[in-house]
C-alpha cells in the first residue's frame, strides 16, 4: 500500500498528530531546553541550533519516498496547541517499527501518552502492516514505561548501564527497558476490548 508521505495525519480523541513544521520551533523548544522535561530522553537539554536540526530532520523524513521515519507534532484538537512530538520510524524491509516521543511536563500524568501512542501502534500495525513494533526507555522513566503496558506491550529486557550519560551528565550510566508487541497480539487485545 502506498501512502501519499505528504499528507500523513493521524487523530485522536483529544490529539492531531501531524507533520512538522518550521513555525512549530519555539513550541518544541519550550520542552526540549528544559532539563527537567527532557531529563530521561537520550538528548538536550536543546540549544536553539538543535531544536533548528531536528525540525528541518522531522520535514525531511516527511518529504523522503518512501518514508521510513514517521515524526509527529503532538497538538490538542481543541486549540492546535502543539505539546509534544512522537514518531514511528521502521526498517528497511518494513516488518518493524520503533516508537519514541515527548510530552511537555505540563501535560503529563494526563493520558495523552497512552493515547498518541495506541494511535501509532494503529498506525503502525494496519496501515504500514508491520510484524512487530518496539519501544526503549529509561529504566526510571515510570511514565514512558507506564505507556507501553497500558497499550499491551510487554516488557522484553531491562539493560544495566547500557547507555552513557549525555553532555550535561557525562559521568552517569542509563539503565533501558525494552518492550514490544506482535500484530497479532495488538489484534488479539483489540478482539478483547484492550
Amino acid at each position: 500500500m502506498q501512502i501519499n508521505k505528504q499528507t500523513i495525519t493521524l487523530q485522536t480523541e483529544r490529539l492531531i498528530l501531524r507533520p512538522f513544521e518550521e513555525s512549530d520551533f519555539e513550541a518544541v523548544h519550550s520542552y526540549a531546553s528544559n532539563y527537567e522535561n527532557i531529563k530521561h530522553m537520550t538528548f538536550g537539554p536543546n540549544k536553539e541550533e538543535h531544536t533548528k536540526e531536528f525540525i528541518k530532520n522531522a520535514i525531511n523524513k516527511a518529504n523522503t519516498v518512501p518514508q521510513t521515519e514517521y515524526e509527529f507534532a503532538i497538538t490538542l484538537r481543541e486549540n492546535e496547541k502543539l505539546i509534544g512530538a512522537c514518531g514511528l520510524h521502521t526498517n528497511k524491509e518494513l516488518t518493524e517499527g520503533n516508537l519514541g516521543w515527548v510530552l511537555h511536563m505540563d501535560y503529563w500524568k494526563k493520558g495523552f501518552g497512552t493515547e498518541f501512542a495506541h494511535e501509532l501502534l494503529r498506525f503502525g500495525f494496519e496501515e504500514l502492516n508491520l510484524h512487530r513494533i518496539y519501544a526503549t526507555c529509561d529504566a526510571d522513566n515510570y511514565g514512558s514505561y507506564r505507556v507501553m503496558e497500558r497499550n499491551g506491550m510487554r516488557r522484553e529486557g531491562y539493560f544495566k548501564q547500557c547507555r552513557p550519560g549525555r553532555k550535561c551528565d557525562p559521568d552517569k550510566w542509563y539503565d533501558d527497558l525494552h518492550y514490544a508487541i506482535l500484530k497479532e497480539e495488538w489484534e488479539n487485545g483489540k478482539q478483547q476490548g484492550n
